[in-house]
C-alpha cells in the first residue's frame, strides 16, 4: 500500500509543480509521477544535507514540491538546450 501511496502523491505534486511553474511542459502522467516522486527524493537529501530534516526523515509535502520544481527547471534546461536553445 505505501508504493501506491508514493505513487499517488508523487502525481500530485508533479501536478502542482506543473501548474506553478510559467511556460509550457510537454510531460506526461508517468514523468509528471516520476517528477514528484523524484521531487521528494531530492527534497528530503538536500533537507538532510542542510540539516532541515534528521536521517531517514522525508521531506514535507511543500519540500517535495520545492524539490520537483527545481528537477523541472532543470529538465526544462535540458530539453531546452537539446532542441537548439529556441
Amino acid at each position: 500500500m505505501g508504493i501506491i501511496w508514493t505513487i499517488l502523491v508523487g502525481f500530485v505534486v508533479g501536478l502542482i509543480a506543473r501548474a506553478v511553474m510559467p511556460g509550457t511542459q510537454s510531460l506526461g502522467i508517468i514523468l509528471t509521477t516520476l517528477l514528484g516522486i523524484g521531487g521528494s527524493l531530492a527534497a528530503s537529501y538536500i533537507g538532510q544535507a542542510v540539516g532541515w530534516y534528521r536521517a531517514g526523515e522525508g521531506a514535507g509535502f511543500i519540500g517535495a514540491v520545492v524539490g520537483a520544481l527545481l528537477l523541472l527547471g532543470i529538465y526544462g534546461l535540458v530539453t531546452r538546450s537539446r532542441s537548439g536553445g529556441d
